[in-house]
């Protein structure tokens, strides 16, 4: 059995404040809010609050400057290069993707979607399946699940391409505002179904990238699973050693 370890609260806590140093809401130049205000902001420790402004600092987010109090980097060369499924995922125009929308359908949801959504284990929840192709092979599957209640009203329940990513439909349709992202990577062997679409034979691993798409409060607003085959992924970082 596998076992879901939630993030530290201090790396929770510096996850929402890069996404809003991404999404402009502290562009760089500026002063991130107080020690005090995040504690009153987030209804965390002190301690919590100085770990996380420590882990943004080391990554090269934040710095601290004399007299003027922690001001925004913007984001690092690193993180530049790093490759965010998440973000890809969210932002994707399905009607422009090199590939197909292989499912659209109301399923029962998987145990490990059902406690990231909150929601019970004998709900149903809208499955949105994207197969993502270059060349004309398999690269990608990416399967985006979604609740009920964030699907009503909104063109998810669709079998057409969106003309917009989900993010940007999402908030437009429902309101919300999608605050920070969390990615968790596992490897597993994968379904005959995803074997099959993937065109992969029995037995073979794909790396699995679990996205969390979440508001300021933490509550899930979409959860994806990108299935990558093992084989036919290749990451590359150049970094100096100091």
């Amino acid at each position: 059995m596998a076992y879901e370890v939630a993030a530290p609260k201090y790396v929770r806590l510096a996850q929402t404040l890069q996404g809003r140093i991404e999404d402009g809401t502290y562009p760089p130049g500026s002063r991130v809010p107080s020690e005090n205000q995040l504690v009153q902001a987030f209804g965390m420790s002190r301690p919590t609050v100085v770990r996380a402004l420590e882990l943004l600092k080391r990554d090269g987010w934040l710095e601290s400057r004399q007299g003027f109090g922690t001001i925004v980097r913007g984001r690092p060369e690193a993180a530049e290069r790093k490759v965010q499924r998440g973000r890809e995922v969210l932002d994707r125009q399905e009607d422009r993707a090199s590939g197909r929308l292989v499912e659209v359908r109301q399923v029962p949801v998987p145990p490990r979607v059902a406690a990231l959504l909150g929601v019970p284990r004998t709900a149903h929840v809208l499955l949105r399946r994207l197969l993502v192709e270059v060349d004309g092979e398999p690269v990608e599957l990416s399967s985006s699940y979604f609740s009920a209640s964030m699907a009503e009203g909104t063109e998810l329940g669709d079998s057409a391409p969106l003309a917009e990513g989900l993010r940007a439909h999402l908030e437009a349709r429902k309101k919300v505002r999608f605050d920070h992202v969390a990615e968790r990577i596992s490897a597993r062997i994968p379904s005959k179904e995803e074997a099959d679409l993937l065109e992969m034979a029995e037995g073979e691993p794909v790396l699995s990238v679990l996205v969390l798409a979440c508001d300021a409060s933490g509550q899930a607003l979409q959860v994806t699973d990108v299935l990558l085959p093992a084989d036919r992924q290749e990451l590359e970082e150049t970094y100096r050693l100091d």
